[in-house]
């Protein structure tokens, strides 16, 4: 496990090789989040057993308004989509694979494991009631995705990143900025080793393109379903689908990037 990582010593490696600007590096050091982070790194680098490694994260809203608009279930059965897709619908060990869920008031479904370990979501671990604070979340997140990478990268591990963040509303109860998320993501774009996604479910008000757009994600990688089963579901697929072609080989990534999500009919 990587429960003892120095995580500002891995923020300080990716400053120094240029991963990360000194402004992000900023964000993620001046309040003290190393905790947050460390608790979502999960299995150790010498446990993974692979020269080229894929990191698949899910940042998913846990608000109690997914559970009035009675998207509770439906949230459950994309995050186990994915995973279930990512394993190739088999109960296997994709040993190169890990991935990590957290919800956005600061659950952890469990933390960086080989994509055969991931828990499927169900309503004894998913209860969607609390409140929004999706930038400071985004911003724990986007340091678990950096400092896992960085952890792999020392290592001489080649990494990849892809991470989904779902939410159905605006930022609330957040101490933290779009800006400061903004500048990390900008940063993990121009490595060119990251994607970051957006799933923006429809609450009737809010501009979900416009928010991730102020987060640095780009529209390529914007999901905005409306709020219905069908939608939703759909919008996993999506990532679902796109998520399993990044994870195929550094040529499918790399064409990827630029062109966003996959096509569902």
């Amino acid at each position: 496990m990587s429960q003892n990582v120095d995580i500002n010593s891995l923020i300080g490696s990716a400053k120094q090789q240029g991963s990360l600007s000194a402004a992000s590096a900023n964000v993620l050091t001046a309040v003290d989040i190393g905790d947050q982070i460390r608790d979502g790194l999960g299995v150790g680098v010498d446990d993974v057993f692979a020269n080229d490694v894929i990191l698949v994260t899910m940042l998913i809203d846990d608000s109690g308004s997914i559970r009035f608009g009675s998207n509770s279930q439906v949230v459950r059965d994309g995050h186990n989509l994915v995973v279930d897709s990512l394993r190739g619908g088999q109960e296997k060990q994709v040993q190169n694979m890990l991935c990590h869920t957290a919800y956005l008031n600061g659950s952890i479904l469990y933390p960086y494991v080989i994509i055969g370990s991931a828990v499927q979501m169900d309503d004894t671990n998913y209860n969607p009631n609390g409140s929004t604070p999706l930038y400071e979340a985004g911003i724990i997140t986007l340091g678990r995705v950096l400092t896992k990478a960085q952890e792999f990268s020392d290592a001489g591990v080649t990494v990849r990143t892809i991470t989904l963040i779902v939410t159905d509303g605006a930022s609330t109860d957040s101490y933290r900025t779009s800006d400061e998320f903004a500048t990390i993501a900008r940063d993990m774009y121009r490595k060119e080793t990251h994607i970051i996604a957006g799933m923006g479910i429809a609450d009737g008000s809010t501009d979900f393109k416009q928010v991730f757009r102020d987060m640095g994600i780009p529209d390529e990688w914007i999901l905005t379903p409306g709020n219905s089963n069908s939608e939703i579901r759909k919008a996993f697929q999506i990532f679902s689908k796109s998520a399993v072609r990044v994870s195929q080989n550094v040529a499918s990534f790399n064409s990827s990037m630029g062109g966003g999500f996959v096509t569902v009919v």
